[in-house]
């Protein structure tokens, strides 16, 4: 069976580095089978859902490379869901309730306070036809729950996890639909799941708890003969959760809003360095900065992910952006180059960046103008002598070196620092070798002469 996967956000907001970790998963999962990997955009919540959200992840991921195959909106799927949600009515696995939040609430610190789980007390069920009627006739809305099994077991070999196994009894049925009609997460995923033949669900480790109701509810749609298709496969998906990323001071969830993908990238970090440290974080494989996507691909695999917290470090992102710049290529980082950098530009001040934005500073240098420092008059006539011995080759700062510790007998940094001074007004920077020849042999002179005449 072919692998299917799906990332699955709501557009009430944009994406943070928690989920870009969960689409990137997912992605690799599928490209590693040579599977298909779909965007589900779950925006059943009216309410809250807003097409700005839906172009900003698409935006998001495109910028990241995480390509999808195909896309799906549960805005266009209500009548499935409506047809699953008559056909668990009908075999008595779904059951209206009228308690208001107030009420709920009561119920749950009540609970709480007797030291037992706040779930459902399933007070609903008790009801007679009639005292159902007397409430829609005094205009108390119904919110409807699914009705879990008790003696049916729930278990599960989850990809990360291992083997898992839950009570139903100590879980809570869960709420499917609202009383004013429009869905929760609950019925409508596993609906989704089962018309789009997902294979495998892999998702952080909150939606636990969800999975085991989630199962009920795929058995129970299909023991009520809801399929894709007549012919389909009536299988529930592999699930597999993972770690929860968390910050050095704990939860992430504090600083979502500077970890969104706009955000990383206003801040100049690539897209390759955050694929690179989000595609092992949590596992036993090596973060290393490495830009080849097939590589990452290829040695994705659920076996090496931990049950630990995910730690998420900056600084660690940091590092491997400047790594991941050091290896870009021209062609990947022209377009947004300073006027007038060439790849040889590239080449000489690749090594000196922590991002590609920094690239107009150092250019700088080559343009001009600099500011040189002050020199002292044995350092000045030093500079003029390099004035007069400066000559142009394949190798000008080779063969200008050479020729100065040859005449004046210096070396090391006295020989370098003052050359490098008046050349970029810098104490340190590119490789000269590479930066003189772009600055060029006038500009070299007149910067020598320059600093040789303060």
């Amino acid at each position: 069976m072919s692998t299917i996967t799906r990332f699955a956000p709501s557009p009430t907001g944009r994406l943070h580095v928690g989920n870009i970790r969960t689409a990137l998963h997912n992605w690799m999962l599928a490209r590693k089978a040579g599977g298909t990997f779909i965007l589900r955009i779950d925006d059943t919540d009216a309410a809250r859902s807003r097409e700005e959200y839906v172009d900003a992840i698409k935006a998001d991921l495109t910028w990241l490379g995480l390509d999808w195959d195909r896309e799906e909106r549960q805005s266009h799927r209500l009548e499935r869901y409506e047809d699953a949600f008559t056909r668990l009515k009908d075999a008595g696995r779904i059951y209206p309730c009228y308690e208001s939040a107030q009420e709920l609430e009561i119920k749950r610190k009540i609970a709480l306070g007797r030291g037992l789980p706040p779930n459902y007390d399933r007070a609903a069920l008790g009801l007679t036809d009639a005292e159902r009627a007397e409430k829609e006739a005094q205009g108390t809305p119904a919110h409807w729950r699914f009705l879990l099994d008790h003696e049916e077991p729930i278990a599960w070999n989850d990809g990360i996890r291992g083997p898992q196994k839950f009570d139903a009894a100590q879980l809570s049925d869960p709420v499917i639909r609202r009383a004013g009609g429009s869905w929760l997460y609950m019925m409508p995923s596993a609906v989704d799941d089962i018309d789009m033949g997902i294979t495998q669900v892999l998702r952080g480790e909150d939606h636990v708890s969800n999975t085991a109701v989630q199962i009920q509810i795929f058995t129970a749609l299909f023991a009520a003969g809801f399929a894709a298709q007549e012919s389909a496969a009536k299988k529930v998906p592999c699930f597999a959760h993972e770690a929860l990323l968390v910050g050095r001071e704990g939860k992430l969830s504090k600083r979502l809003g500077s970890l969104s993908s706009d955000a990383l990238c206003e801040r100049g970090i690539e897209p390759e360095a955050v694929i690179a440290l989000l595609a092992r974080l949590g596992t036993s494989q090596p973060v290393e900065p490495i830009a080849d996507r097939s590589t990452l691909v290829a040695s994705f695999d659920l076996a090496t992910f931990g049950r630990a917290p995910a730690k998420f470090n900056e600084e660690d992102l940091e590092r491997l952006n400047a790594a991941i710049v050091h290896q870009l290529d021209y062609t990947a980082v022209q377009a947004r180059l300073p006027d007038g950098m060439d790849e040889a530009g590239w080449h000489a001040i690749r090594p000196n960046l922590a991002r590609v934005d920094e690239a107009g500073e150092w250019w700088r240098l080559v343009i001009g103008p600099i500011d040189q420092p002050e020199f002292s008059e044995d350092d000045r006539s030093y500079l003029a002598a390099a004035a007069a011995a400066l000559e142009w080759g394949s190798d000008p700062w080779g063969a200008l070196t050479a020729a100065l510790k040859s005449s004046t007998e210096r070396k090391g940094r006295a020989l370098f620092l003052p050359l490098r001074q008046a050349l970029t007004g810098m104490d340190h920077g590119p490789d000269m070798g590479e930066l003189l020849p772009l600055i060029g042999e006038s500009e070299a002179r007149a910067r020598l002469t320059r600093a040789a005449a303060q």
